[in-house]
Parts: structure tokens; C-alpha cells; sequence
């Protein structure tokens, strides 16, 4: 029997384009991690944003499943990308990014840009973002897949999400 080819491919120029559109547009999505109780996996959908630099964040509570799973071990995944509102589920772009979480100091020099980064595309969080259970979290890129739609997977390279030195992230609007 014939070795099946990988139908995995390389990125192209199209594929970061969309991967970092996606990344870019994402408020929110699905963060795999291994349960510290069980080890097991566990998921919980979060609020996802950029800090100055491009990179992905989230902010969330001390008292979540998922801070105690990162602080036991920082190895993750982020899914971001929703379906449209019409066609197979399956069939619309998504980004799937292993991650290394990293948490962010709150006395550190960077604290002040990320939370402002944070609130010019999440404004109601400024109601609970200074709360002393409330932290940012890094997620570091250490592989990427992009399932681009029907018939398109490709896998990217970590440096494939960092912004174009052009015009950053096309299409980024602050929510409300």
C-alpha cells in the first residue's frame, strides 16, 4: 500500500493573513488544559485579547479551574474562531495554538500595557479588571494549526501570528 501523503500543509502568505485575522478578531474561545485534581483534560471558554506586541492574553480570575491548572502546569491550547451563521459548523475557519501560559506580574513594567491594550477592546471589563483576584495571563505561541475551511489545514509557525510591520491586525474593532 502507497504512504499516505500529510494533507497537513505549509503556511502560505494567505494562511498567516488569516490566522492572525482570526487571532485578531477573537474576544473570546476555548482553552484546553490538563485538570490538576485529575490530570485529565478540562476546557473553559475565555476572553481572549493582543497586548502591544501582538501576542494573545487572557485575563482571569484566581478563583477559576483554569488559573490552577496553569499555575500547576502551563502547558495549553487555544482554539479561536466561531462558525458563521449559515453552512456546516465544520466548515469554517478555525485556529488552534499550543501555548505555554505565562502570568503577567501585576508590578511589572508591562502590567500597565497589556491592561490598556486589554480595555480598548474589552471596555466592560474595566468594572473587574483592577480586582485583586483578576490577572493576565500570556499565551505563548509554541505551535500552530489553522484549519482554514473545508479542505484547508496548514500548519503555521509561532512567528506566522506576530503582526505585519505594515498594518498590525487588519479588521481589529474594540467590542462593547
Amino acid at each position: 500500500m502507497a504512504e499516505r501523503s500529510d494533507p497537513v500543509q505549509p503556511a502560505d502568505g494567505a494562511a498567516r493573513a488569516q490566522a492572525r485575522r482570526l487571532l485578531a478578531d477573537a474576544r473570546f474561545g476555548a482553552l484546553a488544559f490538563t485538570d490538576p485534581d485529575t490530570g485529565t483534560p478540562g476546557i473553559s471558554r475565555i476572553a481572549v485579547g493582543l497586548d502591544a506586541a501582538g501576542g494573545p492574553v487572557t485575563l482571569i480570575s484566581s478563583l477559576s479551574g483554569h488559573h490552577a491548572a496553569l499555575t500547576q502546569s502551563p502547558a495549553a491550547a487555544l482554539m479561536v474562531g466561531e462558525p458563521g451563521p449559515k453552512g456546516d459548523p465544520l466548515s469554517h475557519p478555525r485556529l488552534m495554538i499550543r501555548v505555554l501560559a505565562q502570568f503577567v506580574d501585576r508590578a511589572g513594567a508591562d502590567h500597565a500595557a497589556i491592561r490598556e491594550c486589554w480595555l480598548a477592546t474589552h471596555p466592560k471589563a474595566r468594572l473587574y479588571v483592577d480586582f485583586g483576584d483578576f490577572g493576565f495571563v500570556r499565551l505563548m505561541p509554541q505551535a500552530v494549526f489553522l484549519n482554514g475551511g473545508f479542505g484547508r489545514a496548514l500548519r503555521l509557525e509561532p512567528k506566522d501570528l506576530e503582526p505585519v510591520r505594515d498594518g498590525g491586525f487588519p479588521g481589529r474593532q474594540p467590542s462593547s
